[in-house]
């Protein structure tokens, strides 16, 4: 890593200092960088190495305190004491994979879960023929992938093959792949190949060809978690998710853009497009996932969400993504930028797609400490209709600028209704869920602390106002006082959300509903997102289902009947 006392010019050199001094005033109640940099101003005019009680005042004004110059007086030896502690802590390089000792768990006292795993009950596969191009089963989902490959009518070489030359073909217009793992795929689909013609059939993942956002570590190649700062980085093993789709039998083709640092469709190559609208970008931060996806170059991706990283690029690419529980897939090897709120999930062609692949990633390792041993059950044959089904009625009575994408919310209510689902009006807890926004931000950046003040950010290629260099350097100034009394809140919205829940197994939002988005990612509730129609302009719409934590099964049920009604992931880009 770059040593900027070695490398820096004396400029970068004051400029880093003078970040590192701001970010030390963090303890102190300051909330502003404007301040920063004036406190910082006034100690070099000074020649102050030491916080002062004029600097003090000035801190105060800002985090809405007011003492005493008494009481100012009798704080300095204190918070000089914090800076000297800062100092020593900072001695101590800290990886992005270390975690806190605190951590979140979305479970309230008294929840009960099954326990007993039961065999996975899938849809029977198509029976057709298969084409004479290959190509015609770029689109097809797994479900029907899996019986060609099973049965040898289709071999896992021979989709591979097809994908990759897709992924060659379509990514110079897409830009969603950072790096092929070809070696490794077609040793990957060899074995799978020699394994089944044996008699070793591993599952229905076995022999199918899938990308992994690249924040996931995969031994032998590079992770660059999608920022200038990184693109060189390799870890020598794999993530849990990535070792355990390879038990799975699954084929590794490509890792897959997000944007830099998991915020946004921009990465240090360029911008993920929509394969729908190659003019617009994906939406992010599951980028290429979605996209790679939507376009038929994989069989299947894996994403991962902090904040709508797999919803919001699901909806634009028009393809199925779940969001499981928190705690629910472990993210040992995964980059971390939220360990309270971090999530790693299926992005598929299908609902079931989504089931089979959770069942294949979920449950302990013994390396994530976050995840609770609770079995997914899924059997596609269930009948949903016994469950009850609420919807956001306030967010769906609201007035759009997109009136035909709220004719197709709208529709889709009535679809369900047609379904038999009486539909119960709910609505989210009343508390303040934008204002707790900046939980995230603040573990960002201690995520990525040693960035900021080594002052390698500048690397990153976006260095707007709504970028993480800037959002990392903001969150410093949040008092952690403030951090805890926001996670104080969220225990509260945990609890309100379970009480709603309570007669409730899933619900329907609108998929723009950013209160809905936040506050379930808060309070670590499993979402699937799915096409409901398309806009004006021909793009997809979404509509998101919302279930019970660790309630993945129910959840998917019910989307899985909305999605078999519709038919509207059968329709895919004309690239």
């Amino acid at each position: 890593m770059l040593n900027p006392s070695e490398s820096s010019s004396p400029l970068e050199t004051r400029e880093m200092s003078r970040r590192t001094f701001a970010a030390c005033l963090s303890g102190f109640g300051v909330s502003s960088t404007l301040l920063a940099q004036s406190l910082w101003a006034q100690a070099q005019e000074h020649k102050a190495t030491q916080i002062t009680e004029e600097m003090l005042e000035h801190a105060e004004q800002l985090a809405g305190l007011e003492f005493t110059g008494q009481e100012r007086d009798v704080m300095l030896d204190g918070l000089n004491g914090y800076l000297e502690n800062y100092r020593k802590l900072r001695t101590v390089a800290l990886d992005n994979d270390v975690a806190p000792a605190l951590r979140f768990d979305p479970v309230p006292p008294g929840m009960e879960f099954e326990r007993q795993r039961k065999p996975m009950r899938m849809s029977r596969s198509r029976e057709s023929d298969v084409p004479s191009d290959l190509e015609e089963l770029a689109f097809w989902p797994v479900t029907d992938l899996a019986g060609l490959v099973k049965s040898r009518r289709v071999s896992s070489m021979d989709l591979t093959d097809m994908y990759l030359s897709r992924l060659k073909r379509y990514d110079p217009t897409l830009q969603c792949v950072v790096t092929l793992t070809e070696e490794l795929a077609r040793r990957q689909a060899e074995r799978a190949d020699g394994e089944i013609a044996a008699g070793r059939y591993r599952g229905p993942l076995h022999g199918i060809p899938w990308g992994a956002k690249d924040l996931l570590a995969v031994k032998g190649y590079k992770t660059t978690w999608g920022a200038m700062p990184y693109k060189d980085q390799q870890f020598d093993f794999d993530a849990t998710v990535v070792k355990r789709l390879e038990e799975a039998g699954a084929v590794l083709v490509a890792k897959l853009t997000l944007g830099a640092l998991a915020w946004g469709d921009v990465w240090f190559g360029g911008k993920t497009r929509n394969p729908w609208d190659p003019e617009k970008g994906s939406s992010g931060s599951s980028a290429g996932p979605a996209a790679a996806t939507a376009a038929g170059l994989v069989g299947f991706s894996i994403g991962s969400e902090t904040w709508g990283s797999i919803v919001s690029p699901s909806t634009v690419c028009g393809v199925t993504g779940l969001r499981p529980t928190f705690g629910c897939v472990s993210r040992y090897g995964a980059m971390a930028l939220s360990w309270s709120m971090d999530k790693i999930g299926p992005i598929c062609r299908t609902v079931e797609d989504c089931a089979i692949v959770l069942d294949a990633i979920d449950g302990p390792d013994g390396k994530d400490v976050t995840i609770t041993d609770v079995p997914f059950n899924w059997d596609a044959a269930a009948d949903s209709r016994n469950l009850k089904v609420g919807y956001l009625k306030r967010d769906f009575d609201k007035q759009r600028e997109d009136e035909q994408w709220k004719a197709n919310d709208e529709a889709t209510l009535d679809v369900l209704r047609d379904l038999g689902f009486d539909l119960i009006p709910i609505e989210l807890p009343d508390y303040p869920v934008e204002a707790m926004g900046f939980i995230l931000s603040v573990e960002a950046a201690a995520a990525f602390d040693e960035l900021t003040r080594s002052n390698r950010d500048d690397l990153l290629v976006r260095q707007i106002k709504n970028a993480w260099p800037n959002r990392f350097r903001g969150a410093r100034m949040v008092p952690a006082v403030e951090y805890i009394q926001a996670n104080r809140l969220r225990t509260l919205v945990v609890k309100a959300m379970h009480e709603r829940l309570s007669d409730i197994d899933v619900y329907v939002s609108p998929s723009w509903e950013g209160q809905n988005l936040l506050l379930t990612n808060m309070t670590g509730h499993p979402a699937v997102v799915l096409p409901n129609g398309l806009r004006k302009e021909g793009t997809p719409s979404s509509i998101t289902f919302m279930g019970r934590l660790y309630g993945e099964d129910k959840l998917l049920a019910v989307a899985k009947a909305y999605q078999d009604a519709t038919g509207f992931h059968l329709k895919h880009p004309a690239l």
